[in-house]
């Protein structure tokens, strides 16, 4: 999974555990904990979005591809037989 993730993502996801950890040490366990524990799940939420967009994106991309790939063969073949009616008559 390291090895799909953005640098930019993998840079918020050790940065925003250095701090919730540092949070952790400094103020104790406490009920600004809970504040920070929300802002690291809502960077998890984010970030793992972030990576499902990126996954379906690609997919569609490869579809798409697939899917112009398809059509530049049929255009070749309906230009061949024109071509080939075209001498015939």
């Amino acid at each position: 999974m390291l090895k799909k993730l953005d640098t930019g993502s993998a840079v918020v996801i050790t940065l925003t555990f250095v701090l919730f950890f540092l949070a952790l040490f400094l103020k104790g366990i406490g009920k600004e904990l809970l504040l920070e524990a929300g802002v690291l799940l809502v960077s998890i939420k984010l970030i793992a979005m972030s990576f499902k967009n990126t996954a379906e994106s690609q997919a569609i991309r490869e579809d798409l591809d697939q899917i112009l790939m398809l059509l530049r063969q049929e255009h070749s073949r309906i230009e061949a037989d024109k071509s080939a009616e075209a001498k015939g008559f």
